[in-house]
């Protein structure tokens, strides 16, 4: 292996892990947001549960589990993205190794292969998660409709 060729190899990767990590950061808000409209969304309910308005709270339950879902999507997105960075890191390694090791450059090779179906697989999570992003709006929408239209407990008895 050439000074270039070897240059090329370790060059490649490190770009590779800031890309993914932009990607990171760009889950992690999206994850943040996600986690701090499932509180708000938890303290309503709570609210609701405690003044007695029933329809409110489980209308409120319906939407907690449509966030749900969309977290568990970003953090599968996580998962995968960040096992990934972890095999890109792996191959940086195996490719420095293959100067005394031959072998390891096959190695190097199949790991970051493996790293790049990963991260596919977290893209693709992150993906149907932003794709549903819109239609938890349409159900908040549904949602406040429904409740201007309710009349309180208190005054149905």
């Amino acid at each position: 292996m050439t000074d270039l060729e070897l240059f090329q190899a370790f060059v490649a990767p490190a770009i590779f892990i800031s890309g993914a990590g932009l990607l990171v950061l760009s889950m992690n808000t999206r994850l943040m947001g996600i986690v701090n409209r499932l509180r708000a969304y938890n303290r309503e309910r709570y609210a609701a549960i405690k003044s007695g308005n029933r329809l409110q709270a489980r209308l409120l339950q319906s939407q907690i589990v449509s966030i749900e879902h969309r977290a568990g999507k970003i953090r599968n997105a996580f998962v995968f993205t960040l096992i990934g960075i972890m095999g890109v890191m792996m191959t940086c390694l195996m490719l420095g190794m293959s100067l005394y090791v031959p072998n390891a450059l096959v190695v190097a090779v199949l790991i970051f292969v493996l790293s790049v179906l990963s991260m596919l697989i977290g893209v693709f999570f992150y993906l149907t998660e932003v794709a549903i992003g819109l239609s938890s709006v349409k159900e908040e929408d549904k949602l406040y409709g429904l409740l201007e239209d309710e009349t309180p407990l208190s005054e149905e008895n």
